[in-house]
Formats: structure tokens, C-alpha cells, sequence
């Protein structure tokens, strides 16, 4: 394309209808398409978010074949607990280098979906349970690498907030809580920092395919929010391309779906699309092509290893400490556990990234020669060995210090399948809780990017969770246990006692296709909070090697628009870190809410008795709920406290303000005598249907029934596995698959993920995921065959 801009519009105006079509889908798994004639060329967009996944070989969405090596930075599960923007904008910066450094034009992430439950197979991806921190922390991403020059794809919109069946499920929510929860971040992002894409989910949201859904394309993030980038399928989400248009849907990815190509065309050619509405779209996607050239410039792979490091050591998150770190003698330590020497640093999936170098715990000890004795104890996975555990509790009479190195092995938490528990492995559990009764000296160092239990907690001397501190992980563990580093990490989400205690247990990821979100906006904290759950970690706790306190909380200006500042202290020995929380509580409201909510946060860092005054700002949004009636935000009466913590449930300053100018009913749908369920603060809560209903507007969707419906075009292969073409599609989709990504057959957690992904794909995602193998002709043959119409198979599969 010329050097000089050329206007999008006359260069949309010269191309055919083929070609309007053809620029709409991708031209293979990573890359737009190139149009010759007229000069456009091809971009590429490729997985993040932590890291640039370019892949080598044939391009997979799961992470299975190999990819150039790039910096992996930790997950958004850990940086998350960093509570830090400007460490962000560090990551983003070095992430922007890297694509330059590969000519990847579009990095595909940040993930911003909620933590609805602990169980997401996919929550490492996510930062926080809590809205207004992931939009504050995500915006501060994906400003820093649109600033210099590469463009992001926010993702997944929207609710999006489980793997199981992830392709056809669909998600049921109330418009106060979409509003409130799992839009309100997607909302920030793109009014602050702008991403040059927004990536459209797989699942349905109220009855309508997120790729397909007018409200939520075009109301909501195009008229409402103002965004005028581009939106891109998730990787085979495209159920009906002419509706995903209409939408205001630009891209299909990948691009081997080419029948849908003609399918465009043919609706141009016959006035079925409206011209504008496609020529609009065109725009955007020039100037997205336009707009983001690479320059090829190499990165520093060091300096970029030295930030990873510097990233987990402000992430991990300090949840116990009896006084034995940090640790001041480097003799008689024993290490235990597999994940010494293989370190758990990364999730499974698209954001899969190939390390520039790994080094890990033992290798650290090794290079800054730090004397230890190593056993595996365990390995990764469930299964417990006698003869490695009777060596470690030898071993471990005789330390002075046990550091057990464990958490949840690849194959418990991945992109493409939910856990089942919160649970470590059995074998994990148990021998933590043995070396804790024989030496009171131990250190439990966690890697993991979702909460878990700990049934040990008692007699562990000290637990150091460090998520998924990406591939300087290991060094930045060091970092900490001996003080080089003051831990500073809060945790970005809670950590329930059990799986039950959690909000949406008796409804997340349940048999079937429905989502129902019963639980409203009580997701998190909101809910423990609110119905007095304890908790084993609150929201926002983590601990340090010194203390803080704080004084003098002065606010001023005129309501909403306050100016909140207050006093802290380091008041102990040592330099550190602290993250202040800003909390708003309405004390007497009349419509339900959480007991407070999170509207306000800043990392500190201080010396030993130094202090600085924080100033935080407030706003009408920091004080609104959404009011479903009038379709907008609005403050209701009353006297709200301003509540200043180092935590959710540690609060040390408070100043109240009142509010009495609105005149605005609570909507129909929320009040109390509709919905009393939800003004019940008794745990567990319980919401009836009719509740449910109420609050939605939408009767919740029959259960589906195969047995009783005919197979479709989005019914998945588990439920065509029921007759026999159905378990020959599977078993030839799974060989196909498994041809696709040699490098990934003996990788138990990438099998896993492979298999789920292929049982839980609805076949219309077979067309645009078999690299040109399936057309819709055959597959609607092969459907017609299921549903035994032969003489409809045969005319499909001879147009084929």
C-alpha cells in the first residue's frame, strides 16, 4: 500500500463484491487477507496475552505446535495481584517490542473476563473477581501497547466465564448485572485506552451468539461506548457470517471457512447485505491494516527477562508468615517437589509461549550458590510414591528450613476445560501436612493460577503464592524468601474455604447448554462479603516484611466528584510496598447491593518511617448502579462511607458523605416484593426461577433435549457421537487433529484440551477449524445422514 494514507472509502469503493467478501475472513490461521489488485496487504495478528505466540509450524488455537521463543511474562492472574499500572505499562511496552521484533501487527489479548468461579479452567488468563480493578490494570496494558504501535484484541466479549461446552453454551444474565460485572470492565478499556480490536466470544449471551448479537456489537460497545476499531470472531466462533455483519462483526478468524466468502458475495450480489453496512466495516479494517506496520527491530531478550523478573517478584502474594521469612541463613535448606526443577510457570492453551530461557528453583540456587538438599517428595501429578516420600521426611527431621514447592500440575487448569475441585493432588496435601508436623520450619511456595485449598495452613510456617510468575519466576521466588525483594502482591480475587461456599456452585458450568447467572451481581467478594461467608483470604489481602499504618482522611469538593486523600506510614524496619484500597459502602440502600465495592487503589512504596499523603479520585460512577428502567447509571439516596484498607476486611480510616437529589424509583424488576430472594442474606444463597425470571425478563430456555430435537449444524460432536456417523466423524476429527500438531501427541495436557475441544465443538466450527479438509456441504451431508434423510445427504454431498 502507498506510504501516504489513502482514504479507506476509495479504496473500498474499487473492489469487488469477492473482494469486499474475502477481506472480511482471514486469509490462513493468523493473517488478514492480502488483496493484490489493490494493493492491500496482509497483517498479522497472533496469541498473547503474557507473551507472543508466533507460531513455526501450521497454526493451531491451542497452543500444541511450536512457536518462536519469546519473553513469557507472568499470567494476568499474577500481575493481577500487583495491583501496579505502571508495571503494566512496563509489560506492555516490552510485549509491543516483541511483536514489532516478529511483525505481528495485533496482539490477541489482554483476557478480561470475570472470575465467576474458582473452577474456570481458563481464569489464569483473567485478572480479578472484581471489575473496576481488571478495567484500571487492563487499560494500563493495553494503552502502553497500542502507544507504541501494535494494536490489541479485548477479549472475550462477553460472559465468557466458563470452558465447558464454551462454543454453545449460553450465558443468562440481568442487564443491572451485565452492566455492573461483566461489561463495566470491557466498558473502561474501551473508552481509556482504545484497542484496536475487540474479540467477539463464543457463546451465546440471552439467547444470541456473541459474534451475532446487534445489542452488544453495535448498541452497546459501537453506539454507546463510541468504539470504532474492529471486531474479530474468537478463533471458529462464527455461527451465521451475513448475521455476524449485520451485527456489526468485521473479521472471521481463521480463514478456511471460504464458503461463507461466497456466501457474503452472493448476498452482496443479490442486495441481501446492506452495501453500507459492509463498506463500513471494510473501513475499519483498513485502517487497522493501515495503521499498525512493524518494524522488524530485535528485542532484548535479557532486559526483557530482568522486567518478567521484576514483574513476579511485585506479584507474589505473602499469605502466612510466621516470622521465618525472609529467610537470614542460607545453610540446611531442603527443597521439595518436582516443581523445583520443572517449574509451573505458565498456563495451557493459546497463551502457551515458547520461554527465551527457564531457569529453575535449583538452577537459581544453584548460580547464586546457595548450599541445599533436593527430593521430589511428589511428582506433578496425583500419584504418591512411598519411597519418595519416606526420603522426604528423612530429609526433612534433619533441615533446618523445607521450602515444598507445589500447586496444580498443567493438567488440572487449562484453556478448554473446567476443574473439577479446588483441591491440589492428594499427594501434594498429604506430604505438605506431614513435614509440617516434623518441622516447624516449613515454607509452602504455591504455583497455581487459580485459588486452591490448603488443608495444612495451620502448620505451615509460611505460604508464598507465586501463580504463574512466568519464566524469571524462579528468580524472583529467590528474590523474596531471602528479603532481596519486600513481597507486595494482594490478591486480585478471594480465596473460598470450600467450593460450595462459592455464589454460582449449583449453577456454573451444569449439564447442558444454559448459564444461568442466578447469583446476580453477587460474584466474589460481593457475595462473601455481603452474606458473611468466611473466607480463606480476602479480596485485596497479602501480607509484608514491614507495616503500614494509616491517618488524617480528608474529603473534599462536591459529591459525587470527591477528592479523597489520606496518610501512610512505612512504620516498620525495611522498605516495602503497600497497595492502599479505596472501598464504598452505602449504608442503609433499597435496592440490593454488595456490602462495598472497590472504586479506588494505589501502590505505595516507602522506606523505613516515611510517609506520603495518597489522593484518590471519585466519581458518579463510583457511586451508581444501573438502573434498568431509564438504562443508565444512577446514585441512590442515602449515606455512603468511604472506606480507606490494606485489604477488603481490613479497613483503618472512614469518612461518610450523603447524597439525597434523586428522584428515581428502584426499577420494577429489582424491588423486593418481585425478587425477595434476592434481598435474603442467608447462606447459601437460593434463587428461585421465578426470582430469576424476574430479574431478566427472560424465561430461562428449555433444558435441551437431543433425543428429542433433530441434529443441527451447532450440535456438538458428543451429541452426534450417539449414532455412528457421529463416532466416525469423532474418531477422524481427533486422528486429524492429533496430524495437526505432531510436536504434541505425547503431551498429556495438550491431549486433554485437544479432546475436549473436539467432543464440545459444535460442527459448524469443524469447517473453519480443518484447515480447508470439511466445506458446509459435507458436513450438512453427514448431519442429514445423522437425522436419516439419505436423499438429502446425497444431493449435499454431490454439491460438494
Amino acid at each position: 500500500m502507498n506510504e501516504d494514507k489513502i482514504n479507506d472509502m476509495d479504496i473500498v469503493n474499487q473492489m469487488t463484491n469477492q473482494e469486499k467478501a474475502q477481506l472480511g475472513s482471514g486469509a490462513d490461521f493468523w493473517h488478514t487477507q492480502p488483496i493484490a489488485r489493490l494493493g492491500i496487504p496482509s497483517i498479522m495478528m497472533t496469541d498473547g496475552p503474557h507473551g507472543l505466540r508466533k507460531q513455526k509450524e501450521q497454526g493451531d488455537h491451542i497452543g500444541a505446535n511450536q512457536s518462536y521463543p519469546a519473553t513469557c511474562f507472568p499470567t494476568a492472574a499474577t500481575i493481577a495481584n500487583s495491583w501496579d499500572k505502571e508495571l503494566l505499562g512496563l509489560m506492555g511496552e516490552a510485549l509491543a517490542r516483541e511483536c514489532h521484533s516478529q511483525h505481528v501487527s495485533v496482539l490477541l489479548g489482554p483476557g478480561i473476563n470475570i472470575k465467576r468461579s474458582p473452577l474456570c479452567g481458563r481464569n489464569f488468563e483473567y485478572f480479578s473477581e472484581d471489575p473496576f480493578l481488571t478495567g484500571e490494570l487492563a487499560s494500563s496494558l493495553v494503552s502502553s501497547i497500542e502507544r507504541n504501535g501494535i494494536g490489541t484484541s479485548l477479549k472475550h466479549f462477553a460472559a465468557n466465564n466458563q470452558e465447558y461446552n464454551r462454543m454453545v453454551s449460553d450465558s443468562i444474565v440481568d442487564m443491572r448485572t451485565l452492566h455492573e460485572i461483566y461489561l463495566s470492565a470491557f466498558e473502561k478499556v474501551v473508552k481509556q485506552a482504545k484497542p484496536a480490536t475487540i474479540m467477539a466470544a463464543y457463546n451465546k449471551l440471552n439467547g444470541t451468539y456473541c459474534c451475532e448479537n446487534t445489542w452488544l456489537l453495535d448498541d452497546i460497545l459501537r453506539k454507546q461506548w463510541g468504539f470504532s476499531g474492529v471486531v474479530v470472531s474468537d478463533w471458529g466462533a462464527t455461527n451465521d457470517r451475513i448475521k455476524s455483519i449485520n451485527a456489526s462483526m468485521d473479521l472471521e478468524m481463521p480463514g478456511n471457512a471460504k464458503d461463507n466468502d461466497k456466501k457474503v458475495a452472493d448476498a452482496l450480489d443479490q442486495g441481501q447485505l446492506n452495501p453500507n453496512t459492509v463498506d463500513a466495516s471494510l473501513s475499519r479494517l483498513l485502517s487497522l491494516i493501515q495503521s499498525h506496520p512493524t518494524d522488524g527491530k530485535p528485542f532484548n531478550s535479557e532486559i526483557h527477562h530482568q522486567l518478567a523478573r521484576k514483574i513476579a517478584s511485585q506479584s507474589f502474594v505473602l499469605l502466612k508468615n510466621d516470622g521465618i521469612l525472609p529467610l537470614n541463613d542460607k545453610e540446611g535448606i531442603l527443597i521439595v517437589g518436582d516443581m523445583a526443577k520443572y517449574p509451573r510457570y505458565q498456563g495451557s492453551g493459546s497463551s502457551l509461549i515458547s520461554p527465551t530461557k527457564l531457569p529453575s528453583l535449583t538452577d537459581v540456587f544453584d548460580s547464586e550458590q546457595i548450599p541445599y538438599t533436593y527430593t521430589r517428595g511428589f511428582g506433578n501429578d496425583s500419584g504418591s510414591d512411598e519411597s519418595l516420600v519416606d526420603e522426604a521426611l528423612s530429609l526433612a527431621k534433619k533441615a533446618k528450613v523445607v521450602l515444598i514447592m507445589a500447586g496444580l500440575p498443567e493438567t488440572y487448569e487449562s484453556e478448554g476445560f473446567d476443574r473439577e475441585h479446588m483441591d491440589m493432588p492428594k499427594s501434594h496435601n498429604e506430604l505438605i501436612s506431614k513435614i509440617s508436623e516434623i518441622n516447624k520450619n516449613t515454607v509452602v511456595i504455591l504455583s497455581a493460577g487459580s485459588p486452591v485449598t490448603m488443608p495444612w495452613l495451620d502448620s505451615a510456617s509460611a505460604v508464598l503464592h507465586t501463580y504463574l510468575g512466568g519464566q524469571a519466576g524462579s528468580e524472583a521466588i529467590v528474590d523474596v524468601l531471602f528479603g532481596n525483594v519486600n513481597p507486595s502482591g494482594k490478591l486480585a480475587e478471594s480465596y473460598p474455604k470450600d467450593i460450595k461456599d462459592t455464589p454460582c456452585y449449583s449453577t456454573f458450568a451444569q449439564p447442558g447448554r444454559n448459564a444461568c447467572y442466578k447469583e446476580s451481581i453477587f460474584v466474589g467478594y460481593r457475595y462473601y462479603d455481603t452474606f458473611n461467608v468466611d473466607v480463606l483470604f480476602p479480596f485485596g489481602f497479602g501480607l509484608s516484611y514491614t507495616t503500614f499504618s494509616y491517618s488524617d482522611i480528608k474529603v473534599e469538593c462536591e459529591f459525587p466528584n470527591l477528592t479523597v486523600s489520606f496518610v501512610i506510614k512505612n512504620s516498620g524496619k525495611v522498605s516495602g510496598s503497600e497497595v492502599t484500597q479505596l472501598y464504598i459502602h452505602h449504608k442503609d440502600p433499597k435496592i440490593f447491593k454488595a456490602k462495598r465495592e472497590l472504586k479506588g487503589f494505589e501502590k505505595v512504596h516507602l522506606n523505613p518511617n516515611e510517609s506520603k499523603t495518597v489522593t484518590l479520585s471519585l466519581c458518579d460512577r463510583s457511586f451508581s448502579y444501573y438502573n434498568t428502567d431509564v438504562k443508565t447509571w444512577v446514585i441512590e439516596n442515602g449515606e455512603y462511607e468511604i472506606q480507606i484498607g490494606s485489604s477488603l476486611k481490613n479497613i483503618h480510616l472512614k469518612e461518610s458523605v450523603t447524597y439525597d437529589k434523586n428522584t428515581m424509583d428502584i426499577p420494577v424488576n429489582c424491588q423486593s416484593q418481585f425478587i425477595p430472594d434476592y434481598y435474603d442474606r442467608h447462606h447459601p444463597i437460593s434463587i428461585s426461577d421465578g426470582n430469576f425470571t424476574q430479574l431478566t425478563g427472560i424465561p430461562i430456555p428449555f433444558a435441551f433435549k437431543r433425543k428429542e430435537e433433530p441434529f443441527t449444524i451447532n450440535s456438538t460432536i458428543t451429541e452426534l457421537s450417539e449414532v455412528w456417523i457421529g463416532r466416525l466423524l469423532a474418531s477422524v476429527a481427533l486422528k486429524q487433529s492429533k496430524k495437526m500438531m505432531p510436536s504434541a501427541v505425547n503431551d498429556e495436557k495438550i491431549m486433554k484440551m485437544v479432546h475436549t475441544g473436539v467432543m464440545e465443538s459444535p460442527l459448524r466450527s469443524l469447517v473453519a477449524m480443518s484447515n480447508g479438509a470439511l466445506t458446509h456441504s459435507l458436513v450438512q451431508g453427514i448431519i442429514s445422514i445423522a437425522n436419516k434423510k439419505y436423499f438429502q445427504a446425497i444431493k449435499y454431498f454431490l454439491s460438494n
